[in-house]
């Protein structure tokens, strides 16, 4: 018996789609990380905390997740100041790569919801 297969690619709505779900992706894995961050920022009157902030740029399909005080950058470096307990210095970069994991996955997650909710399957195969 014969079996005959036939391709259907639809390129530009996928991705269109995993841009999209990209790019929501990175807002939400921001988001994760910056909360994960709050915990471990030093804590004193909470300037420091309230200034962190989540970004995305959609065109780069970048994210970053920031803190805006002018010590914000000493604090992050300077190992030798005490904090309360469970704040610390590397209070940005100890949790993003503790977190790369479940990062990557959010990501994932989002394009997979975007290219699923767009009814589009890249490479989607129709055997009869």
């Amino acid at each position: 018996m014969t079996q005959h297969t036939r391709l259907i690619w639809r390129g530009e709505q996928a991705l269109r789609g995993t841009r999209e779900g990209a790019a929501r992706g990175l807002r939400l894995a921001a988001e994760h990380v910056l909360d994960r961050t709050r915990a471990q920022v030093p804590i004193e009157e909470a300037t420091l905390e309230r200034s962190g902030t989540a970004t995305v740029d959609e065109t780069d399909l970048t994210a970053a997740v920031s803190y805006d005080t002018p010590y914000a950058v000493r604090q992050h470096e300077e190992l030798g100041y005490r904090h309360d307990a469970g704040r610390k210095a590397k209070y940005l970069e100890d949790p993003l790569n503790q977190e790369a994991a479940t990062v990557a996955e959010i990501i994932a997650a989002a394009v997979r919801r975007s290219l699923r909710g767009a009814g589009l399957l890249p490479g989607e195969v129709i055997t009869w």
